[in-house]
């Protein structure tokens, strides 16, 4: 199995474990809506496993796959295939959420899906500048 499809799985499985675990603690009930400072924190600590994954993963690239060298773009392109599969597999966690949940489109569920994709955007290209070798010649 490839370093992508590894850290790709172990991300989108632990998201749809997430939406589990958000679900079972209120988060997206109806009435949620006047309780978000209480379960507020939750949504912030979903973006640890993709920010986790993604630093393991172009981690991982670099040291075994790479031999301990990265360029920018080589870690930039290793982050978008572990995103890609991850955000496949929680997609498909969510649709089937969605599903079996037909109140959570009331609230702004599809609004934090677009917001995950974006973080997940971001934290490849900043994980992937912390990982990069440095340029000698620039």
């Amino acid at each position: 199995m490839g370093n992508a499809a590894k850290y790709g799985i172990i991300i989108g499985v632990l998201s749809g474990i997430w939406i589990l675990i958000m679900h079972f603690a209120g988060v997206y009930a109806k009435d949620a809506a006047t309780e978000t400072s209480n379960m507020e924190w939750m949504e912030w600590a979903s973006m640890l496993i993709p920010a986790i994954g993604l630093y393991l993963g172009i981690k991982s690239y670099r040291d075994h796959i790479s031999g301990g060298k990265m360029e920018f773009f080589e870690g930039l392109f290793e982050g978008f295939k572990i995103i890609i599969i991850g955000g496949v597999i929680a997609a498909f966690f969510a649709i089937v959420y969605v599903q079996l949940n037909i109140s959570v489109m009331n609230t702004d569920y599809m609004y934090r899906i677009s917001a995950a994709v974006l973080i997940g955007i971001l934290f490849n290209l900043a994980i992937s500048l912390i990982l990069m070798n440095k340029q000698k010649h620039l």
